[in-house]
């Protein structure tokens, strides 16, 4: 059984298509890095108020 013949070769893109299609990636990676600095951000505020005040009480 010869599965060469289920998948065919990508055509060439034009330049256009290209880039577009890394615009397209390069607003998703910057999407997803947003989500990631808005959980850190939410996780730091989270401890915060779990530890209270005493957080800036603490001796060095």
């Amino acid at each position: 059984m010869d599965l060469s013949t289920d998948r065919e070769r990508p055509e060439p893109v034009a330049d256009d298509e290209r880039q577009e299609w890394e615009r397209r990636r390069r607003m998703r990676s910057i999407a997803i890095a947003l989500a990631l600095a808005a959980l850190v951000v939410v996780f730091y505020v989270a401890t915060l108020v779990r530890l209270g005040g005493n957080v800036l009480n603490r001796p060095l």
